[in-house]
């Protein structure tokens, strides 16, 4: 460590030329760097109850093998990333049973990638997240363009769906506008051209995402087919929420 004017003076050398100093050399200071970590866990969007969702936290014992597997799969997934990320299929989907702990997971995964690696995730629940949009205008070309952009981009509850009942038969709908459909395709197929990778959990299948919008639903699979557990099965067993 060294005074500035010093290193501004040529009294030391850069990390590159440490080699010729051998045991004098400039490195960043440490506040830079948890200053840059403060800046993009701001950035993110994502409340401090949810900054404090990990791995460790999140419940298996007791549990429904399903719900072992999407574990697995999203820690895999976090330490597989670097190796992934500019790949096509660098990204991951948990689907199925709500209150199954596909947010928790995928939180877990976009806080460690903020904390550990640095990388800036941006946090977009789908329902407020449109609600907000909706109600100013203005700010949805500068919204639009960060979710196009950002490092990692969490889409949380996509489409999800309200219950309806249609000819006597209670079924799940999923909600999507056409101008919610063409926002979401805007933003996910500039991440699919340029391999941006995205979280994302939904109460839709791989089939019922493709019947919501194909051409959407299908890049979404490609891009988290390494990656795609789908939670079904006994809502009591499931759902954490009904426990007990």
């Amino acid at each position: 460590m060294v005074l500035e004017e010093d290193f501004l003076a040529g009294d030391v050398c850069s990390p590159d030329k440490a080699w010729e100093w051998r045991t004098t050399y400039s490195k960043r200071c440490t506040c830079i760097e948890n200053s840059r970590l403060e800046r993009i866990l701001k950035a993110s969007e994502i409340t401090e109850e949810f900054k404090k969702l990990g791995f460790g936290n999140f419940r298996t014992e007791g549990k429904n093998p399903i719900i072992h597997e999407a574990k697995e799969a999203a820690h895999e997934y976090y330490t597989e990333f670097d190796h992934i990320r500019g790949n096509r299929q660098n990204s991951i989907a948990l689907l199925g049973q709500p209150g199954s702990g596909k947010t928790h997971l995928l939180m877990a995964v976009s806080n460690n990638l903020m904390q550990k690696k640095k990388l800036p995730v941006l946090y977009f629940p789908y329902v407020e997240g449109f609600n907000d949009l909706k109600d100013d205008f203005t700010a949805i070309e500068k919204k639009l363009k960060r979710m196009k952009e950002v490092e990692v981009l969490f889409i949380d509850d996509l489409f999800k769906p309200v219950s309806k009942v249609v000819n006597g038969v209670r079924i799940k709908v999923p909600r999507a506008t056409e101008w919610q459909i063409e926002q979401m395709y805007a933003v996910l197929n500039y991440r699919y051209l340029n391999h941006k990778p995205i979280l994302v959990s939904s109460e839709l299948t791989v089939d019922e995402l493709a019947d919501v919008d194909e051409a959407l639903g299908t890049r979404i699979y490609q891009m988290c087919k390494d990656f795609t557990v789908l939670i079904q099965g006994d809502r009591k067993e499931l759902n954490h929420r009904l426990e007990d």
